[in-house]
């Protein structure tokens, strides 16, 4: 361990204040993205009629994964963007992109109104977000990664994930509360607009604080000529991108059952009530955001690589009885605890996933490094979540999405094996 440099008290309140700058347009990012998600119970039967609500919500969920294969494309360009232009530039353009796809939601007309081009322009909006979104997590993750005080890097790159599930809290807190002051025909009518709207705003108010950033890229990493390239990455860190993507894939597919996937599950398989499924879904993701800090200390303390690797070990262990027990269970206390044990477990990934990423890159390919690879990952595995565990279903063998989830945590476990016991960069960057 190399020892930890002293920061001044200016130095280390500057560090705090960009890390909670960088995390709130983080925040307004996620709500805008995953309010879709928890919004769909109730707009789904506008977008795509058909009268079974399975139905419904499969054609739903297979937008919000066709979102998620734009990530690729923004990891891309907005990895290039921040590794060539800066990281400030990149985060104030991918925050005013999601605010543009929130509002253009908030607007659309519905299929009763123009037929088949809503759900068409639907899709594109999201494709739009997805642009966004993907561009997000690299640069913020990096951002993030560098300005944290060293020695607590976890700690404070936990952040990044207070926000991120900040942003599907909110976004849920928002259902809840509409819930309580209009009925469903309300809300199926016009009420889920509303948070889309709030969600343009608070990106509004994003780009001003994003505007105060100081920019942590220097002049020569960007004028690196492999800076931002696919080239440069493929040329010298192809084994640390193939590695990001392994342990990535089961990190997002995980992450997603037990948040934006787990309310549906909860309603369609549990037969619990949308609106105590979404209270649920409240309390434990507000105890999941609250957990991040501790699981980011704990790895400050045991290690990154252990960290992961346990991680994967107890995911693929606990993952198919929790969901199985979950599926024959309509308690909301039981199914609170059981949920919230599971979101525990994929705390020792979430807490610390963008600093392990961002420890395996140099400045010069770094974002790009981490958005290209993240979106990958998350895409395929993460953007399908619900789109699988909704088929199986349809099926009728949802205990396949269980063994599914379960093996990919195993591929989880196998790759973060082949993590570094020292990072390779970033762990003597003061």
């Amino acid at each position: 361990m190399t020892d930890h440099p002293q920061y001044s008290a200016e130095e280390k309140r500057k560090r705090v204040f960009a890390i909670i700058s960088a995390s709130s347009g983080n925040l307004v990012e996620w709500f805008d993205f995953y309010v879709y998600s928890f919004a769909s119970i109730y707009f789904a039967s506008q977008f795509f009629p058909s009268g079974n609500a399975t139905a419904e919500f499969l054609k739903s969920a297979a937008v919000f994964a066709v979102g998620f294969l734009m990530r690729p494309v923004g990891g891309w360009l907005f990895g290039r963007i921040a590794d060539r232009v800066g990281r400030k530039k990149s985060m104030l353009i991918s925050v005013l992109m999601m605010c543009a796809g929130s509002l253009a939601i908030a607007v659309l007309p519905t299929y009763a109104s123009i037929g088949v081009a809503a759900p068409l322009l639907l899709l594109v909006i999201r494709m739009f977000q997805g642009l966004s979104v993907g561009g997000e997590y690299g640069t913020t993750a990096t951002y993030m990664s560098e300005v944290a005080l060293r020695g607590q890097r976890g700690f404070f790159s936990s952040f990044q994930y207070v926000t991120l599930i900040g942003g599907q809290l909110l976004a849920v807190l928002t259902i809840v509360i509409l819930e309580q002051f209009l009925t469903e025909p309300e809300l199926k009518a016009w009420g889920w607009r509303i948070p889309f709207v709030i969600g343009a705003i608070a990106a509004l108010v994003s780009l001003l604080l994003r505007r105060t950033l100081h920019e942590t890229s220097k002049a020569a990493d960007m004028q690196n000529k492999d800076a931002g390239t696919l080239a440069g990455i493929f040329k010298n860190h192809r084994a640390a991108f193939i590695t990001v993507i392994g342990y990535t894939a089961g990190g997002s597919l995980i992450f997603y059952t037990f948040t934006t996937y787990m309310q549906k599950y909860l309603v369609n398989s549990a037969g619990m009530p949308a609106k105590t499924a979404s209270v649920v879904m409240t309390g434990s993701l507000f105890l999941y955001m609250c957990m991040q800090p501790l699981f980011g200390m704990l790895a400050d303390r045991i290690g990154r690589r252990r960290s992961m690797m346990l991680f994967g070990a107890l995911g693929a262990i606990a993952t198919y009885p929790i969901l199985a027990i979950l599926r024959g269970n309509d308690n909301p206390y039981f199914a609170f605890v059981l949920i919230t044990v599971a979101m525990a477990i994929v705390s020792l990934y979430t807490s610390i996933g963008g600093l392990v990423k961002a420890e395996m890159f140099p400045p010069e390919v770094r974002a790009l490094g981490v958005g290209f690879s993240y979106a990958i990952a998350n895409a395929i595995f993460g953007g399908s979540a619900e789109f699988v565990g909704l088929a199986f279903k349809n099926i009728g063998h949802e205990n396949w999405f269980f063994i599914y989830v379960s093996l990919m945590m195993v591929v989880a476990f196998l790759f973060s094996t082949r993590l570094p016991k020292t990072p390779s960069y970033l762990h003597t960057d003061h």
